[in-house]
């Protein structure tokens, strides 16, 4: 089925719904300032309608007008490190393993996951995904998951490249290419097929114990050059322009370049597996001191085992959302419980070559880059203050019984918990999939609406003068709010989009950036002081992230039936923020609108609609 190309919004539209976000966000005299702006920029035969006509032209001529100038704003610029900073986790359930043979079997199992996964893919024979939730059943584009294991982004000084493979389509005897397994900061190449013939369980397992005990050898360490990778992408590309001086170099950057993912072999954390310690474990390794080096950020995926059982993946962004990421690993979690690992005494074991070593021949100035790249990975593991919380008094069910959304209802719940916390709303941005549409990725939902702003000044008033009925009016009208701005966004009529597009074409037509952009309240608008996502998960895993902000928080969160799981970050150096206050708030937020719920008795009054508060441990 050929998809719809994604619209461009009516301007006007735009523009009065960019203006009452704004509005709530700075003072009435700086709002004021803003509107004569748009006004000026929206009148007839000015500037906006000249820009929106060159738009629409771009429409014409494109697959997906936005696609190339939201790619570039949202990763391909931004000089910011991987970890952390923009590359999502997904956090595995905790693994008992009793050995670390044990954790090989389980990489080895896991990498004829990916190996089944990788098949489907490049036969192109995946099912479709159909929309859920809002407006459900329409086709979604499948374009991201050709992107999962054949993208690799490559640093550069002013902007990063994402490098696609293409996909080989229907041939499916062809060779399904090597991983690298990286195992003490080393990097080791593995064929996944040897003599024209794949690997299998038992030939992958014996390649990763011949590395596991290559990489022992003390005598054979090569620096860390993963490090360098964590750094600043122009710091990275600095360094990477410095290694490719040496032939030797060249050749290990393009076999980790051409990879299908990464292994990365983790030695045990030394800390206890609480689900915050393993989710800050897989955003940044710990540091160059645990596993912080044992990475290779610029791929798209990299399976992390730890010996001690901390195990999970670590994305780079930039080829896919993390909905794709969910499905895909919930496929190999899947296979992983419901394939037996199938562990043969096979004879063609012993005849394997050993997997290779990547050499690396580091200069004195490759030296100091990696110290300096050490010395800043530590300051972000230092930095980073994360807070898993599993919200245990009730679930997805409660708020699907009160009639309301279960994603608008923890948005609002946000804002309610931030405002507490604040006495004010902040710029929120909450990303929403417009894979309704050809190459469709992500508009924002702007989650801070006047409609939530009325509800949490309501549940905050000091003098308690708001009734209760009130109350229940103003959380109704938040959620339609939010579930209208998400209907919008998802359907490809959000503003954050439009308003890029209006911004890079007019600097594609070599024009002074149009007032709207360089206005303070524009630049306010896009801190989003809260960047959340919904990433909800079938199997027990979950999802996490930092801020985008140094003065901000990054909070996901996944809605079970009789639980929701949120994971709250910010930076320590920021004295305005603290993870821990956020998700107290949070929780008191969640209670409060469940106590309003059950007061006002809206949804049907089956037993157990509403659960009586448990004391959590």
């Amino acid at each position: 089925m050929v998809l719809p190309k994604v619209p461009v919004p009516d301007l006007k539209q735009t523009l009065d719904t960019y203006l009452r976000c704004v509005k709530l966000l700075v003072p009435e005299a700086q709002f004021q300032k803003t509107k004569t702006i748009v006004d000026k920029f929206a009148k007839p035969g000015g500037v906006g309608e000249i820009l929106q006509k060159k738009l629409l032209e771009r429409r014409e001529k494109t697959e997906n007008w936005v696609y190339d100038y939201w790619l570039e704003d949202m990763y391909l610029n931004n000089r910011l490190a991987l970890p952390v900073n923009s590359s999502p986790v997904l956090v595995f359930p905790k693994q008992s393993f009793r050995s670390r043979e044990d954790s090989l079997r389980f990489a080895a199992h896991l990498i004829m996951g990916v190996m089944e996964y990788k098949a489907l893919l490049d036969a192109r024979s995946l099912p479709p995904d159909y929309a859920r939730g809002q407006q459900a059943g329409t086709e979604l584009c499948m374009e991201q998951y050709y992107r999962l294991f054949a993208s690799y982004r490559r640093p550069g000084l002013k902007q990063d490249s994402l490098i696609t493979q293409s996909s080989a389509g229907a041939n499916k005897t062809q060779d399904p290419g090597h991983i690298i397994v990286a195992c003490k900061n080393q990097f080791f190449a593995l064929n996944l097929m040897e003599k024209s013939r794949r690997l299998n369980e038992s030939d992958v397992l014996s390649q990763l114990l011949k590395i596991s005990k290559m990489a022992e050898n003390a005598e054979e360490r090569l620096p860390p050059i993963g490090l360098l990778t964590s750094d600043g992408r122009t710091e990275w590309a600095q360094a990477r322009d410095a290694l490719l001086k040496d032939p030797v170099n060249r050749e290990s950057l393009g076999v980790i370049e051409q990879c299908v993912c990464v292994v990365c072999l983790d030695e045990p954390t030394g800390v206890q597996p609480t689900d915050s310690n393993r989710a800050l474990h897989m955003l940044h390794g710990g540091g160059h001191d645990q596993n912080g080096a044992n990475r290779w950020y610029d791929k798209s995926m990299q399976f992390v085992v730890g010996a001690d059982g901390v195990c999970g993946v670590v994305c780079e962004h930039s080829p896919f959302e993390g909905i794709v990421l969910v499905q895909c690993t919930e496929y190999l979690l899947k296979y992983m419980t419901g394939s037996p690992s199938k562990l043969s005494r096979g004879s063609s074991v012993t005849e394997l070559p050993a997997p290779r070593r990547l050499p690396w021949k580091c200069s004195p100035q490759v030296q100091g880059m990696l110290a300096s790249s050490a010395e800043n990975l530590h300051r972000l593991v230092k930095n980073l203050d994360m807070e898993v919380f599993t919200f245990r008094d009730y679930g997805k069910e409660f708020i699907k019984k009160q009639k309301m959304s279960p994603d608008a209802y923890a948005q609002v719940a946000l804002q309610l918990a931030f405002y507490r916390c604040n006495g004010r709303m902040v710029s929120t941005y909450e990303s929403a999939a417009t894979r309704r549409f050809r190459e469709g990725r992500v508009d924002n939902i702007r989650s801070a609406t006047p409609e939530a702003l009325d509800f949490v000044k309501a549940m905050t008033d000091e003098r308690a003068s708001t009734q209760d009925s009130e109350k229940m009016e103003r959380l109704k009208k938040a959620i339609d709010a939010q579930t209208d701005y998400t209907k919008m966004a998802i359907t490809g009529m959000g503003i954050d989009n439009h308003l890029l597009g209006l911004r890079e074409i007019a600097k594609e037509l070599k024009m002074d950036t149009p007032d709207v952009f360089t206005d303070e309240t524009y630049q306010l608008g896009n801190q989003f002081i809260l960047s959340t996502s919904q990433v909800p998960t079938t199997v027990d895993m979950f999802c996490c992230y930092g801020p985008v902000v140094p003065n901000g928080y990054g909070a996901c969160y996944n809605p079970q039936a009789e639980h929701i799981l949120f994971c709250v970050s910010s930076f320590r150096e920021c004295t305005a923020t603290s993870s821990l206050v956020l998700v107290k708030a949070l929780e008191q937020a969640l209670m409060d609108m469940k106590d309003l719920c059950s007061k006002c008795h809206t949804g049907s009054q089956e037993k157990g609609a509403a659960k009586p508060a448990t004391p959590r441990k």
